[in-house]
């Protein structure tokens, strides 16, 4: 007969943090739920986290990184890093997963509601449905749309099958007069960042154009925490370590200006850009950012990924190459009565999100609002 998982919830600090380390070197998992994500960010936010692991015996079969923050009069345990972790896939041995079930889930909840009895909420949100083909076990738990749709490029085929999916002849014509556009403005370069300094230079330029990206859109910029900041500096150079780095920036330069740079994650067959942002200087009209995509994608496919995720957030310029769409879904897991209200008005607040994002011109509307507010017309295109 099947052996009942042992579940337990601690500290996320010292051997616990090691023994993470440890199993992720067998285990499957996304990005943020990774070993480097985990100690970027506890060592950076001075956040209150935890690990809640189920054992079959000895052996770690499922292992949860969750950082608990106060929310009003209520205390929620989230995933590590907030709105930045996205496409959620918690560590987890392959060959369990396929004996997962829901009474292993709940015996891993009602661990952590023993262990942080302050706790009135597990939100466990923007969850892959599947990792490469593994199903996400924390999807055995009842779950709801989350409002925000991913968009991604099927690889298959390669390059030129990728370019032959979408108006590609168009796009090899545009890139090549792109070029010849920057090159009349002092050449473009295409880079990696692989040292300390190059990381720096790249983050603060990313820096930099998304705090007046988001200043035209009217919304509040969630990259300028110094926290947040630090969190990534932290993350992508310890990355560097890495014979096969798990997370890679690159930036597009003309002259001796970055003008796009994109920060992506490696995650099984997936190629991941978890941000990105142009500069919106005289070189703006020739779509940078669509610039450096072309050359990412196209390196993707050379790396042998079958997917390009761009991530959650649905955009034109990601449309012009998308031919998947990637549904998330929200867990709620109540703690306490308190957590049983807030559960619920999460719940509707997400259902009215989807509502609003899924009528283009109220949708438009709420943009122009927002952008109002913060003293601009209406928000400037992407």
């Amino acid at each position: 007969s099947r052996a009942v998982p042992a579940a337990r919830a601690v500290p996320a600090a010292g051997a616990s943090v090691a023994a993470y380390r440890d199993f992720a070197r067998t285990a499957v998992y996304a990005p943020a739920q990774g070993p480097d994500w985990v100690s970027a960010w506890t060592e950076t936010s001075g956040t209150d986290a935890i690990l809640a692991t189920l054992h079959d015996g000895d052996r770690p079969v499922l292992a949860l990184a969750l950082e608990v923050r106060r929310e009003g009069p209520f205390k929620v345990a989230r995933f590590m890093g907030g709105r930045h972790a996205n496409g959620n896939f918690a560590m987890a041995d392959k060959a369990w997963l396929a004996t997962a079930t829901v009474e292993d889930i709940d015996r891993l909840m009602r661990a952590i509601a023993q262990a942080r009895p302050d706790t009135d909420l597990v939100a466990l949100e923007r969850l892959l449905a599947d990792f490469d083909g593994l199903a996400n076990p924390l999807l055995k738990l009842p779950s709801s749309p989350s409002p925000n749709v991913a968009l991604a490029v099927d690889l298959d085929g390669g390059f030129e099958a990728v370019l032959g999916r979408t108006p590609g002849k168009k796009k090899a014509k545009r890139h090549r007069s792109q070029e010849r556009k920057y090159e009349a403005a002092g050449g473009a370069q295409r880079l990696v960042a692989t040292t300390e300094a190059e990381t720096g230079a790249m983050l603060d330029a990313f820096f930099a154009m998304k705090a007046q990206r988001f200043r035209a859109m009217g919304i509040a910029d969630v990259f300028e925490p110094q926290d947040i900041r630090s969190f990534f500096r932290r993350l992508f150079t310890d990355a560097l370590g890495h014979e096969r780095p798990a997370f890679v920036l690159h930036g597009l330069k003309v002259g001796d200006t970055y003008r796009a740079v994109t920060g992506s994650s490696r995650a099984g067959s997936r190629f991941i850009c978890e941000f990105g942002a142009i500069a919106d200087d005289e070189l703006a009209h020739v779509s940078p950012g669509e610039y450096l995509f072309f050359d990412n994608i196209g390196e993707a496919c050379g790396q042998g990924f079958t997917i390009y995720d761009f991530s959650v957030g649905d955009e034109p310029y990601k449309r012009t190459w998308c031919d998947l769409e990637i549904g998330h879904a929200d867990v709620y897991v109540p703690l306490t009565i308190k957590g049983r209200a807030y559960a619920a008005g999460m719940r509707s607040a997400a259902a009215l999100k989807r509502a609003i994002k899924g009528n283009q011109a109220l949708w438009a509307a709420v943009k122009r609002l927002r952008a109002m507010a913060r003293g601009k017309d209406q928000p400037e295109a992407d």
